[in-house]
This record gives structure tokens, sequence and C-alpha cells, in this order.
């Protein structure tokens, strides 16, 4: 890899480094070429939309300046919401739903809400990942071994045992499997190669070995069908846009919009941490990869999105600027126009394996554990977003994660700590923390507690409570107004800034000037400033103390607040 030089020409007064830039293409390009026809092929499309999307990816996607290094192109966690909604809407209809995830995203740059995607919880973020991740390697386990998938992600898992028996009484499935299992094994080992060797993409090198196996006599396994690039350009008509009036149409539009958006802002946000250049400009990437959007979708191809492979390919071949991932753009479309026989000498097995390999990085398993040690409450909400996401679909997943986040997070904020005791005559409440609507179970327990004690006075001491919300403070007032109409002394201090008190006291304790000047049988009287720290309000009970009390309450202002 190069020393670190400016990212751009000019960007840090660095120099432009072309020969650099192109070699960094061609290796994105290599990565790229494998990926884009193995996540068409996995997405139930013609292996030509994969390679316009990648084109599209490189071409309008790469020159705009969001992101510097980040390339993008048909992305692999996709693959399973394209092929359902593919199988739903058919071909015909991908367009229509790109091309308005696309104007969608543009929008939402537009108006800056390209940051609100890092909002989400990153518990959220792996799960959706692992959700993505785990339903690509068992769907693509099937053509690895040059079968078809039965649907759904529990389907397919359910058929596992099945296709062992059907590759173990076939032999061109047993050879198209061992070159599927050999590209996921070079995956894995590739970059421990020694020296030079290793800067070869595996994919690549995989892909080689695999067309060099189906040329060998008697190998008669699987291999990609590829047609003319022009050709395959499916621009939608009038009919494919009657479709927005379907509400799955609306659905499946929202639903791309957010998991392509999220996809591309997270990778982007993992890009920047590979690089000392130029952050990414979230805001202005959205509008790109909108763009990129809305021209796939009006020539009918894949979605785009940005992608971890190639971006981090592209960094580690020493790229500065955005003309690498530009160029790969335009290697991709001279080879498609210029070479496409050499296309259809790819055994699908050796595709199916890349993306059984990309769904094992996306699932992470490693990440499951790391989270339970780190944080046992986000490893339930990653765990029930990954569940969700296999059992149901991408968007249902990704909402019931969020909705999980929201609620871990507010019983977090919500942590109120309640401590009561008696004390000769008074029963004492004494709360702090964040006191919710959530915590109100506890809070009504310690109040209705503190007045079966059968104590003749009650304290509560709100001052420690940092936020009390309307549903604890109305309960707390209720209680206070219920028990001193039953006769009991209630003493409560609440949370909030310091204030004086005026209180109406009887005509015949006020002071002289206050009751000669009062024309009501009532006086008002100002306090001096109340105790305790910021007390917002401190309702004390003004009636004259019982003779069995024994004690005088004329001091209790100058006392501090109640902390036991």
């Amino acid at each position: 890899m190069r020393p670190p030089k400016a990212a751009g020409a000019g960007a840090q007064g660095g120099k432009l480094d072309l020969a650099g830039e192109i070699t960094a293409s061609l290796v994105v390009f290599l990565v790229a070429l494998p990926l884009c026809i193995g996540v068409a092929v996995a997405s139930g499309v013609p292996a030509e939309l994969g390679i316009i999307s990648g084109v599209i990816g490189g071409l309008v996607v790469g020159v705009v300046r969001g992101s510097t290094l980040q390339v993008s192109g048909p992305a692999a966690g996709l693959a399973a919401l394209v092929a359902e909604t593919v199988l739903e809407h058919g071909v015909a209809m991908l367009g229509v739903i790109v091309l308005f995830s696309g104007i969608l995203q543009i929008v939402l740059g537009v108006v800056r809400l390209g940051r609100l995607f890092q909002a989400i919880s990153l518990a959220v973020v792996q799960g959706m990942l692992a959700g993505i991740g785990l339903p690509l390697m068992f769907s693509q386990a099937y053509p690895m071994a040059d079968a078809k998938a039965p649907g759904t992600p529990i389907e397919n898992m359910a058929g596992i045992p099945g296709l062992f028996a059907d590759i173990l009484t076939d032999s061109q499935a047993m050879i198209a499997t061992l070159l599927g299992i050999a590209t996921i094994v070079l995956s894995f080992v590739w970059k421990k190669m020694p020296g030079p060797v290793k800067k070869i993409p595996a994919a690549l090198v995989a892909v080689g070995i695999g067309i060099a196996v189906a040329a060998l006599p008697g190998v008669d396994v699987k291999t990609l069908q590829v047609g003319n690039l022009v050709a395959s350009v499916r621009v939608p008509g009038a009919e494919q846009f009657a479709g927005l009036a379907d509400t799955a149409i609306i659905t499946s539009i929202l639903t791309f919009t957010v998991i392509a958006s999220a996809e591309s802002l997270f990778t982007a946000a993992a890009v920047d941490r590979m690089h000392s250049g130029p952050r990414t400009r979230y805001n202005t990437e959205l509008i790109a990869q909108g763009a990129g959007n809305t021209v796939a979708g009006v020539l009918g191809a894949l979605p785009i999105t940005a992608v971890v492979a190639r971006s981090s390919a592209n960094v580690q071949a020493g790229a500065k600027t955005r003309i690498s991932r530009t160029l790969h753009g335009l290697w991709l479309l001279a080879f498609a126009l210029l070479l496409p026989q050499v296309l259809a000498l790819i055994p699908i097995s050796v595709l199916a394996g890349v993306l059984v390999h990309s769904g094992w990085k996306l699932f992470a398993p490693e990440e499951f554990p790391k989270m339970w040690r780190q944080d046992r409450g986000e490893f339930v909400v990653m765990t029930v977003t990954t569940l969700v996401i296999v059992a149901t679909a991408l968007l249902e997943g990704v909402l019931i994660g969020l909705a999980a986040g929201i609620v871990l997070a507010a019983l977090r904020m919500s942590q109120t700590v309640i401590r009561q005791h008696i004390d000769d005559d008074t029963a004492k409440v004494v709360m702090a923390g964040n006191a919710t609507f959530l915590r109100l179970p506890q809070v009504i327990e310690a109040l209705e507690s503190a007045a079966a004690s059968g104590k003749p006075r009650i304290r509560l001491d709100l001052t420690g409570v940092t936020h009390l919300d309307h549903a604890c403070r109305n309960q707390v007032e209720e209680f206070t107004a219920q028990q001193r109409g039953l006769g009991l002394r209630v003493e409560l201090l609440m949370p909030g800034p310091a204030k004086t008190e005026v209180t109406e006291v009887p005509a015949a304790t006020a002071t002289a000037t206050a009751a000669a000047t009062a024309p009501e049988p009532t006086a008002t009287v100002e306090s001096a400033p109340l105790p305790g720290p910021g007390a917002e309000w401190f309702y004390l009970d003004t009636r004259p103390l019982s003779d069995d009390y024994g004690r005088g309450y004329d001091d209790y202002a100058q006392r501090p607040p109640l902390v036991g």
C-alpha cells in the first residue's frame, strides 16, 4: 500500500497519482465483476442487470462528491429482498420500485436527513446484517449444488438435509458443490497467501479455477447464461407505473429506500474508519445513491448501495480519489460489451460460493457472543432483529428491532431508585433518578405502602428526581391530596428550580399587616425561600399539629432536604 497522500488532487496539496488510481480501479473491477453477476443470479434476474447496476455504481454514483473511496453496486444484502419482490411482482416492476426509491433517497438527502440513519442502534444494524446474511447463505447453498432453492428462508433451512442427500447421489451436483466449497475456502484463506499473490481478489481466482474445471471432459456443471447487455435494458412503461396504485408496491419502495440508504450510510461510516482522507458527506452521498438508483430504475436494473467488499478493496489498493471507483464502472462496461462470451464460462456454483462467503461476513456470528459480553440488553435487541427478519421479512424485522431498541433505551433512561422507611411517627418515601410512566407501578406501590403504614405523617422527598413525567407527577399529587383529605399530614418536596411559595393561611395566623389589608377571611403571606436543592414545589400541610406529636413545625423551612 502506498504511503498516505491527499485524498484528491489539490485536496490537501498532494499530487495526483493517476497510475495508482488506474491500478486500484482494476483491482476493484476484478472484485466487482463476480459479485455483480452473483448478486443478479441470487436476485432471480438476468446477470446483465447486475453488470448494468455495477456500471451505474461507478459512472453515476462514483462521480459525486459524497464519499471519496466508497464504491457502489448491486449489494448481496438486498439479493433476498429483490428475489422476493421479483417473484411477487415480476422483473418489469423492479424498475419502477428502484426508480422511486432513488427519487425518495434524493429527497431525503436534499432535506438533510442523511445523518438520521446514524441514529439507529448498532445492535439493530448488526441484527439487520445478520438477518440478511443468514438467509443468503442458505438460499445460495442450493445453486452451489446446481439446484433450485425451495423459497422462503425457513423452507430453505428445512430443505438442507434433502439437498445433502441429492448431492451424494448426483456426481455432477457433487462437482458443482466442491467448486462452491473451494470458492468459500479460498475466500477465507486467500489473504494469508504470501507476497503480491494475495492482492489478486480471491473471487477472481475462484472464477478462474471454476472455468478451468468446467472445461474438463465429463464435467457438466451449470454455467452462467449471458445475453446482450443493451438488449437486457427494461425501461418501465405505463403498465408498470400504473402499479404504483398497489399498496404492496408502495411498501416495497419504502423498504428499498430505508434498507438501501441505511446500508450505504453504514458502509460509509465503516469505510471512513479505513482511511485518513476526507470524511463522507452523508447528505450528498445519499443524493448520489439516489441518483444511481434513479438511473438504475429507468434501465430496469438492480438497486444500488455502497458495498463493503468493493470499498475495502479500493482502500487497500491505495486509491486516494474518486477516479478509481469511477473507472471501475468503465471497465465493467467494456468487459460486458467486448467479452460477453467469457462470462458464459463461469460456473454458477462458484458465484454461489462467493455469495455464501458474503453472507457469512454479513452474519458475523462472532458478534453475538461479543455483544453478550458487552451488553446483554443490546444482545437481545440484536437477536430479536435477526430472528424476526429470518422468520418474516426485512422491513418487519428492522421495525421490530427499532421498537425493541427504543423500549430498551426507555427502560434504561427510566431508572428510578425508591427508598422507604419508618421514622418515629413518619413514613418516608425518597425517590431519585428518572421517574417516568414505565416506573409508575413501582411509584404507586411505594405510595400505597406509605399509606398502609398507619403513621400520621407521610414525607415524600422527590428532590433527587432528575426527570418526573406527567404520569408520575399526577400520581404523586393525587396521592397527596387524597391522603390529606383523609386527615393525614403529607409533606411533599418536588424537583425543579427553587421558588418562593405563596400560601393561603387562616386569617387568625396571618401577620397583623396582612390581616388588616385582607378583604377576605384569609390572608396571603410570602414564605422564605424553600428548602431542598432546587425544589419546584413544597406542599406543606398548614393545619396546626395536634398535641400528640409534641414537636413544632415553625423551623422546617430551615431544615435541609430529606436524603435518607
